[in-house]
């Protein structure tokens, strides 16, 4: 049995999506972000951040979402790319942790949460934000998936990346001028697998549509 530390957050939806694909039984502990996590919290999770897991099949605490994910796609040997196509599947999963995770969490801070504070953050970071959305729209062209041979394969690093652009409206984006974004992201969306692990913890609202 896994359990699952989450919170209805981009990083958390990663793995409970993930969760859901794989069909793996897990218990979810919803972690309320805006109090003081306990001891035995930060005994799973010693950064104090979601998500986290403890795996109690083999005694593994685990926090890091792409740590997490590359975890349990090895353990359940789904939803990552073997040759030719691994260390591709790899090397988008780091592209969205260094990337889009940091760039667009500055944006929700700054743009959304603290609009009119700074600026220059605000300028700095969506133009950084937007640059990221073309990167990805441009990777996607005549591709289904972000990795693996041919149009791609569905992997973690599809998994990884989906949530943080279902936050688009925050980032006062038009998905569909961005043609190959919008058609992975309606693909993805469509998932029963996806639908069931975007609501974990708790149902917020159904997922933005284009």
């Amino acid at each position: 049995m896994i359990d699952l530390y989450t919170a209805p957050t981009p990083n958390g939806r990663k793995v409970s999506i993930l969760l859901e694909e794989l069909s793996v039984a897990y218990n979810c502990i919803s972690v309320d972000l805006s109090r003081k996590r306990s001891e035995s919290f930060k005994n799973i999770s010693p950064n104090n951040k979601i998500p986290a897991i403890f795996d109690h099949e083999n005694s593994v605490s685990l926090m890091e979402s792409g740590a997490i994910l590359l975890y349990l796609a090895e353990k359940y040997d789904g939803f990552i790319v073997k040759e030719p196509g691994r260390w591709q599947t790899i090397e988008w999963l780091m592209w969205q942790m260094s990337a889009v995770g940091p760039t667009f969490g500055q944006v929700h801070h700054f743009s959304k949460y603290n609009p009119g504070i700074s600026e220059y953050s605000e300028i700095r970071h969506k133009k950084e934000l937007n640059r990221l959305y073309e990167v990805l729209n441009n990777h996607l062209f005549n591709r289904q998936y972000v990795s693996g041979p041919g149009k791609g394969i569905y992997t973690i690093t599809d998994i990884a990346i989906w949530p943080w652009i279902s936050r688009f409206e925050w980032h006062d984006i038009n998905l569909r001028d961005f043609k190959n974004l919008y058609e992975w992201y309606i693909n993805i969306a469509s998932r029963p697998s996806v639908k069931r692990g975007y609501q974990i913890p708790y149902f917020v609202h159904e997922i933005p549509t284009p």
